[in-house]
């Protein structure tokens, strides 16, 4: 990982990304008990997902829901201080938690940022489409040239 910083001092992150079946807006406190409902409820599907080879996260015994707060409040905390980007994935009808997209340096140094990204099981449907939106998205809205994207 290189000593410059995540982002351009002068660069604006994006806030909001709008497709036909998803919204994306920054992942906050503000979602703790949908957001853990969701990742809990497909737990095996996330982890077949590309971008999570270790079989780390998310945990199979859960975690209680002031952990995922406090998780929540970190990733709030990145975004505030511009070194990760963590959105909360939308449905656009009901503003359900439905995934999440990680944008954080990457420790590869062919690479400047790690993308990650989830879905819960019952919108596995969404995996590419929302893929390939971020992969979109990075081109045209964020300072990187060389993500890594896990093969997606």
């Amino acid at each position: 990982m290189s000593a410059d910083p995540f982002v351009p001092d002068d660069f604006e992150p994006p806030t909001r990304l709008v497709a036909e079946r998803f919204v994306l807006e920054p992942l906050g406190p503000q979602h703790n008990d949908a957001d853990l409902a969701a990742w809990t409820s497909s737990i095996d599907h996330i982890r077949s997902t590309p971008g999570y080879p270790d079989g780390d996260w998310p945990p199979v015994d859960g975690m209680s829901s002031e952990a995922n707060l406090a998780d929540l409040t970190r990733h709030a905390a990145d975004f505030a201080a511009r070194t990760g980007f963590t959105f909360t994935v939308l449905d656009p009808g009901t503003d359900e938690v439905i995934g999440c997209v990680y944008l954080y340096p990457s420790h590869r140094p062919e690479h400047d940022v790690e993308v990650q990204s989830w879905v819960r099981a019952d919108r596995a449907d969404l995996d590419g489409p929302l893929a390939d939106a971020v992969a979109a998205w990075l081109d045209s809205d964020w300072p990187w040239e060389a993500p890594d994207r896990h093969g997606r």
